[in-house]
């Protein structure tokens, strides 16, 4: 990612989390990036028990004027607020915590034991380490921050 896309979503992070935190939510992810019909800048908003279309249309609404005022984009853009879905990815420390229990998959940098993708159950964090139940029952730990990418599983998709 060029650091113009990566300066507008700094920018859109630090202005949305504080807002969407007093509106009872909790900003997943934010990605700008040129797609087929165009640059699309797309947050992900969750809370518990899931959002709703007034949710993303609230905070499509705020976010928008936002960027009015102070134009971090130079062109054209699709403004796009949604869910983050049933396989939600695990970004910050607190979504190993709150997802405990659940199923997960994570994405290594480099192989571990000859392999970079693992699929277990969700123990936690411990010491930086993500706690992955597996299926075996043996607990794998994962350094977080060799983690390249990693979330949730539709229990149907195991």
């Amino acid at each position: 990612m060029d650091s113009g896309a990566q300066a507008v979503i700094g920018r859109v992070e630090s202005f949305a989390e504080p807002l969407l935190s007093d509106m009872g939510l909790e900003l997943v992810d934010v990605e700008y990036r040129r797609e087929g019909h165009g640059w699309v800048l797309r947050l992900y908003i969750d809370r518990e028990g899931g959002v709703s279309l007034d949710d993303c249309t609230a905070v499509s609404r705020e976010i928008s004027r936002y960027l009015e005022v102070e134009d971090p984009i130079e062109h054209a853009y699709h403004l796009e607020v949604s869910s983050p879905g049933l396989e939600r990815p695990l970004r910050k420390k607190k979504d190993f915590l709150r997802f405990r229990g659940r199923l997960a998959r994570v994405r290594m940098r480099e192989k571990l034991d000859g392999q970079r993708t693992f699929v277990g159950v969700l123990a936690g964090l411990e010491a930086d380490e993500i706690l992955l139940e597996m299926e075996d029952g043996r607990l794998r730990r994962l350094p977080l921050e060799d983690m390249s990418r990693a979330r949730l599983l539709y229990e149907e998709n195991r």
